[in-house]
């Protein structure tokens, strides 16, 4: 039986019928943060249920055609990831997750689902991963991003669900783009606290602008994450523009809450950070996408960003942005 470390008590291992009991118990716990996205939840009700669930996932990974995988923490299951389609012939797979409250927050999913995609290439030859989720599960899209995915687009009123027809996200990874960002963590190296903070507060930033699924931006956030005195400057044309926080987010409030920009997103395909001290760096390579007077776009390029430790915790105190001509 193997085991893949995901930090320091957190654990990857298959997950087989015999897990059952244990696996409906967790699902019991889920269900409240599951259920709203995914039928996962209301297809384990019962011990029996539970067992067919992974029982259909055994049979599966016997016709090399699907997976399924726990993740446990502190000896508990609280979550896990799977290939919900694993097809060589094509050359492509679908990975999906789910995570009860007591896993969130640590990164679990991401490095799980990073070891996944790492073996479907390098192992057995795939080129191409694909990740579908429901467009409003703002969760299952960000590890999308955090995973360097790139949003290929939306199926409309895909699929049915608690009486509401869902749209659906499709992102996807090639071989050739893999890995995003370098290998992830060494095995068993300890997780930095504060490179996990400086990670949430640039998620938190890249986030407050989100609009994708009808969601409104959060710009509020950007003073939550930055310090009173943030510089933030824009150096994509022939000189740098450099804006004070309110400079920064009124403009850009406008043009996501009026209708000029929808479908927006932003998200991290690869980082570099640099911790000393009470000071950090980070440079950023990032992709954006969304809709600008009814088109759609893309984009890509870098950022660099300081951080402080101050009295509350670690803020950001500048950053300034390239977009790739």
């Amino acid at each position: 039986m193997f085991a893949l470390p995901l930090g320091h008590t957190a654990r990857l291992r298959p997950l087989e019928p015999w897990h059952a009991q244990e696996f409906l118990a967790h699902i019991d716990r889920a269900r409240p943060s599951v259920d709203p996205w995914i039928p996962w939840a209301t297809l384990s009700t019962g011990l029996a249920s539970a067992t067919a669930v992974l029982q259909r996932y055994a049979d599966k990974q016997a016709e090399d055609s699907a997976r399924i995988y726990g993740i446990w923490l502190d000896g508990t299951l609280v979550g896990g990831v799977m290939f919900t389609r694993f097809d060589r012939a094509s050359g492509v797979c679908e990975i999906g997750c789910w995570l009860e409250a007591a896993g969130e927050g640590r990164g679990l999913v991401t490095r799980a689902c990073r070891a996944l995609i790492d073996w479907a290439f390098t192992e057995r030859g795939m080129n191409r991963v694909e990740w579908w989720a429901s467009a409003g599960n703002t969760r299952s899209t960000e590890v999308a991003r955090r995973l360097g995915m790139t949003r290929d687009g939306v199926l409309r009123q895909r699929f049915p669900h608690q009486g509401v027809r869902h749209d659906s996200e499709v992102w996807s990874v090639l071989a050739g783009e893999w890995p995003p960002g370098g290998a992830g963590p060494v095995e068993g190296e300890p997780v930095s606290d504060v490179k996990a903070e400086l990670d949430r507060l640039m998620h938190a930033f890249l986030g407050a602008f989100a609009t994708i699924g009808g969601s409104r931006p959060n710009l509020h956030v950007v003073r939550e994450v930055f310090i009173p005195q943030g510089t933030i400057v824009s150096n994509v044309g022939d000189e740098p523009v450099i804006y004070d926080l309110d400079s920064f987010i009124e403009p850009r409030e406008k043009l996501l809450t009026d209708g000029t920009v929808t479908e927006f997103s932003e998200w991290e395909v690869a980082e570099r950070t640099e911790i000393f001290g009470s000071v950090a760096h980070r440079f950023s390579e990032y992709r954006k996408s969304g809709v600008l007077d009814g088109k759609w776009f893309e984009g890509s390029g870098r950022k660099t960003t300081q951080f402080l430790r101050t009295p509350v915790g670690w803020r950001m105190s500048s950053m300034a942005w390239d977009d790739e001509k």
